[in-house]
Order: C-alpha cells, then sequence, then structure tokens
C-alpha cells in the first residue's frame, strides 16, 4: 500500500474515531436539526425510509420510534466502526425496526425501489460523484416517494464551524482557500448546483429553502469540540506540544464570541433539500 493511501486511511479513521468518542456531545448538539428532519419527512403512507450517511444511528432511531414497530427504517453508513455503535443502541431501546447496512451510497446496490422515502441529516456532502450518488439512491426509493435531506450552506454563513479554522490557521500556516465543491461540510453551499446535482440524478419537483436552527454547547462540551472536530481537531494530536498549547489557546479566542454564561450558542445555517422520485 503506497504512502498516501496509508495516510488517507489513518486519517479516515481517526476522523470516525472523533465521531465515535463524541456521539452523545454531536447527538446533543444537533437534536433540534434531528427532529426538524423527521418532522418533514414522515409523511403520512411512509412505512420504510432509508436514512443516508447514518453514522451512530441517532437519526435511525429517531425514525423508527416515530414510525412505529411495524415499520421500518434502514441506515446507511460507510463506516462499520460508527454502525457497530448504531446496532448496540438499537438493542439497547429495543428498536427491531431499525436497521443498518455498511456500504458507500454512491456505489452500494440498494433494493430496486425497496424503501417509500430516503433521508438524511448532514450525510450527503461527500461524495466524489454526488450525481451517481443521489441517482443510487432514486432508484431505491419507489415512484413518488420523497427525499428530503438537511445539508450545510456556506463558511460564511456558519461562523461557529469554522471558528476554530479561522483561529488556528495563521499558527498552522494555512493560507489555502478550499474548493467549494469538493466533498466536505460544506460542498453544498451552493443552492443552485445542489438542485443541478438532484435533478440530473433523476429526481423531481426540487425544493431548497434556508433552514436556520438554533443550537447550544456547553462549555464543557465545547472544550472537547474543539479538540476532537474539525480540521484542527484531526491534526492537533501530530502537533509538537507547544504549538499545540498555542493552537488550543487561539481557538479557546475563536470560540469566546459565541459564549455566554457558559454556553456557546448560534445558528446552524443550512438547506432543507425535498425532492421526488420520478
Amino acid at each position: 500500500m503506497d504512502t498516501q493511501r496509508r495516510e488517507d486511511l489513518t486519517w479516515e479513521a481517526r476522523r470516525g474515531r472523533a465521531w465515535l468518542d463524541m456521539q452523545v456531545v454531536l447527538d446533543r448538539l444537533f437534536l433540534p436539526l434531528e427532529r426538524i428532519l423527521i418532522d418533514t419527512a414522515v409523511e403520512d403512507g411512509v412505512g420504510t425510509i432509508l436514512d443516508v450517511g447514518c453514522g451512530t444511528g441517532s437519526t435511525t432511531l429517531a425514525f423508527a420510534e416515530r414510525l412505529g414497530p411495524h415499520d421500518t427504517c434502514t441506515g446507511l453508513d460507510i463506516s462499520d466502526l460508527l454502525l457497530s455503535v448504531a446496532r448496540r443502541r438499537a438493542a439497547a431501546k429495543g428498536a427491531a425496526n431499525a436497521r443498518f447496512i455498511v456500504g458507500d451510497a454512491q456505489r452500494h446496490r440498494l433494493p430496486p425501489q425497496g424503501f417509500d422515502a430516503a433521508a438524511s441529516r448532514f450525510g450527503v456532502m461527500f461524495f466524489d460523484d454526488p450525481v451517481a450518488a443521489f441517482a443510487n439512491i432514486r432508484s431505491a426509493v419507489r415512484p413518488g416517494g420523497a427525499l428530503t435531506c438537511v445539508v450545510w450552506r456556506g463558511r460564511g454563513d456558519n461562523p461557529f464551524m469554522t471558528a476554530a479554522e479561522r483561529a488556528a490557521g495563521p499558527l498552522l500556516g494555512w493560507s489555502d482557500q478550499p474548493d467549494p465543491d469538493a466533498p466536505g461540510q460544506f460542498a453544498f453551499a451552493d443552492a443552485r448546483r445542489v438542485e443541478r446535482i438532484v435533478r440530473a440524478a433523476g429526481w423531481g419537483a426540487v425544493e431548497i429553502s434556508p433552514l436556520d436552527v438554533p443550537c447550544a454547547l456547553p462549555k464543557a462540551d465545547l472544550d472537547l469540540y474543539a479538540r476532537r472536530m474539525g480540521r484542527v481537531g484531526l491534526i492537533l494530536p501530530d502537533l509538537e506540544e507547544a504549538l499545540r498549547e498555542q493552537v488550543l489557546a487561539a481557538v479557546e479566542r475563536g470560540y469566546a464570541a459565541f459564549l455566554l454564561n457558559g454556553v456557546a450558542t448560534f445558528d446552524a445555517a443550512c438547506w432543507m433539500v425535498r425532492a421526488r422520485a420520478g
């Protein structure tokens, strides 16, 4: 295996471990968005839902609970590590109607027209070929079935989400401007591009609307979040101690503007993406 490939795998393993370790914090942080997604996606006649990029299963379990014991929600994620936690959570809750599949939504062979609807909370911005991915998801949804996704808007719309990177960038020599269309958290910032992707994948009745949701993070959770998540969190373990302490101090200053009475508050600036399978 070549050096670059080994580095990529190490990077992804570290990212997955961070998401795993941060499960409780992230579930709590994004609970308001989860509720909005479920309220929007669960319609009359929906009995089977595909949850794309389900991670540790919070949204899958919430969908399963809303649907009831005779209907099912199937979580799909590329990480076996995260799905192992999702399965344990489902077993602990006795959620027999929550199921999980390891696979890449862009390439995994899904059952043709096997679901009434597909949904995702922050799980569809990472495909290297998003048209192919949304086409594959469409093939798994019955005609007329709905697609409901919550995705991030742009970096400029989400100053909290970029605070650590902005604060630490000068110390780390980061001067690059990320490709706005590259797979990643903000890949769907441009609503016109998102609509082109979804329509090219064969979905119709595409609607994209802004969604701004107040979120809160207690200081103790924020400190953990800053050390583990995002571009800064991923590289912290590789830094020499003196630089690491400088970076952490800069990040703390960067988040200070969001703190009041021990709680960081911010609006999650997102798009609600809705469409129908043809």
